[in-house]
């Protein structure tokens, strides 16, 4: 990764914006691709991303941990002995960590989980467990012997090695699991607190992620409707509400056959106990649109927008809002007419083959052909009128195809329409269509819990065990949107996977010094950024420590000079 700028010339004045760019390969060809637009680097820039950097994790060199006690220490060193050891990834684990702190998250746990008779507590194991959920998605064994011993998370935490493996971890889900109110809570007031974030209008959709293996110890592992195209594995299912926004507020967890709408009621009567009910404004998708929900939005006196079915539009019924995009439209047209020429095509090529034929074929076969190709193109299926004729030819029948008029019809007054019910009379029908869209945002949070940081597959076979992987997963994202909003205001888009594949580029190493008066000395040290890492840090705000603290039994004894 480097940076780039391009010069421009206005009003009499020369500017110069800059770019961080990285190479990436495609096939035989290297291109370049932008990681982030940086602008100018003005100053004020500069300054209000530091005030929300040491709003968020504080400054490190106030630290104890980051300072060594060597700064004013001078002694001899045979330069031949110089060596480096203990290399680990320091930039990705130390920003987890400080979003961790920022968050509250650390203190909170540290008063939940308190201290018994364990050695090692129980709020370090939290903060590793969304750590390397954070960082490096992956199972609580390869945490144990793999990540962990490779990043400085030991430094950081003062924690060593030995002290991390799967047992502890998975003991430490049990413990996490039992405050998850709590956290959900903690959470919702902190956000608010850091980036200004109003609760009033949640947004709320439900997933579902499906387990490897028989789960037959979680009674909530069930076949159901699979968002992952996964029929044949046991589920369950998500509901997550988020902000207007897109931070998240809170989930629950249901089980793998129970339908969207099943899940409204429980979901908004525990997410009000916990916010409070006045001025609320739910808004959730046509999968939550029962008549039964929308009579008990209505007689509890909740303020509500939720979709409906584009099937209403074939009903006069109760009022509804309809809304048309012209994007969408030209979507949904692009999609049905791709499944049309499959259909065609694939038509085609069989009644070519039936034609051909030289001896009598079984029309129950080819009606099964014709069933999976229609299965298959579901989006145009109902355009087409398909039958089998018998006539005197060698296949004993012919292949008939007609169109249907009235999917036609039907698709010029469906795409691109949306239906809306809400019972919000002070909201103009443009402020109603805006708010609605926002779902995308609750969408967009299922998406990056699914691929970046991996809530599915689920390999837990308990219940109590599924239930903390999910807690951990939604802990591990709210520390992805807080890196997503700080990096959106400091103009560095809105990626932070990026940002953490090159803070991960910065390591924590060994400086093994041999002297003459003191033995070996040992100095843990972190790598200088290169430019471009340099520019991201200064965007961001974050000033990285120099060096770190050894543990007791690795400190040499120095003497300062006078």
């Amino acid at each position: 990764m480097y940076l780039r700028h391009t010069t421009r010339k206005k009003d009499g004045k020369v500017h110069r914006y800059w770019s961080l760019v990285r190479s990436v390969r495609v096939g035989r060809r290297v291109i370049q691709q932008t990681v982030a637009h940086l602008g100018e680097l003005d100053e004020r820039g500069r300054i209000e991303a530091r005030k929300l950097a040491r709003h968020l994790i504080g400054v490190p060199e106030d630290a104890a941990l980051f300072d060594d006690g060597s700064r004013d220490v001078a002694v001899p060193v045979r330069l031949k002995g110089i060596r480096i050891e203990r290399s680990r990834q320091f930039g990705d684990v130390y920003l987890a960590l400080a979003l961790w702190r920022g968050m509250g998250l650390e203190d909170l746990c540290a008063q939940l989980l308190a201290p018994g008779q364990e050695r090692i507590a129980w709020a370090k194991m939290a903060a590793v467990l969304v750590a390397a959920r954070f960082c490096e998605p992956s199972s609580e064994l390869h945490i144990a012997e793999d990540w962990y011993r490779r990043t400085a998370l030991s430094d950081l935490l003062q924690l060593g090695d030995e002290e991390v493996n799967k047992d502890r971890l998975y003991r430490g889900l049990d413990h996490l699991l039992a405050h998850k109110a709590a956290l959900e809570a903690h959470l919702s007031k902190r956000c608010g607190e850091l980036f200004a974030i109003q609760n009033e209008v949640l947004l709320y959709d439900v997933t579902s992620t499906y387990f490897e293996g028989l789960a037959e110890a979680n009674p909530q592992a069930k076949r159901g409707y699979s968002r992952d195209h996964r029929p044949d594995c046991k589920q369950v299912c998500i509901a997550l509400v988020v902000s207007f926004d897109g931070f998240p507020l809170g989930y629950e967890v249901f089980a793998g056959n129970t339908h969207d709408s099943k899940t409204l009621q429980t979901i908004v009567a525990t997410m009000e106990a916990r916010h409070g009910m006045v001025g609320r404004v739910w808004i959730a998708d046509r999968g939550m649109a029962s008549a039964d929900n929308l009579a008990w939005l209505r007689q509890t006196g909740r303020r509500y927008i939720i979709g409906a079915p584009k099937s209403e539009l074939k009903k006069f019924g109760a009022p509804m809002i309809l809304c048309r995009s012209t994007d969408r439209r030209s979507k949904e047209q692009a999609m049905h007419d791709k499944f049309s020429r499959r259909i065609d095509a694939a038509l085609q090529r069989l009644a070519g083959r039936i034609t051909r034929s030289k001896k009598r074929l079984d029309p129950a076969t080819v009606n099964r052909q014709i069933g999976r190709l229609l299965q298959q193109n579901q989006r145009a299926a109902a355009r087409f009128v398909v039958a089998l004729e018998p006539d005197g030819s060698p296949a004993g029948f012919h292949l008939h195809v007609s169109y249907n008029a009235a999917f036609d019809d039907w698709a010029a007054i469906s795409e691109g329409a949306y239906l809306l019910r809400s019972n919000i009379a002070d909201w103009s029908d443009r402020e109603l269509w805006k708010a609605y869209i926002q779902l995308t945002q609750a969408e967009a949070a299922f998406r990056i819990q699914k691929d970046q940081l991996n809530v599915r597959p689920i390999w837990h076979q308990r219940e109590d065990r599924v239930q903390a992987h999910i807690l951990v997963c939604f802990l591990a994202f709210v520390l992805w949107k807080c890196l997503e909003m700080w990096q959106s205001r400091a103009g560095l888009g809105n990626s932070p996977r990026t940002i953490l594949e090159e803070l991960a580029r910065i390591q924590s190493h060994d400086v093994i010094l041999p002297t003459t008066t003191h033995g070996k000395i040992r100095l843990r040290c972190v790598t200088q950024p290169d430019a471009a890492q340099a520019a991201l840090l200064d965007r961001l705000g974050i000033v990285l420590p120099k060096r770190m603290r050894l543990a007791e039994h690795e400190m040499p004894v120095l003497a300062p000079t006078a």
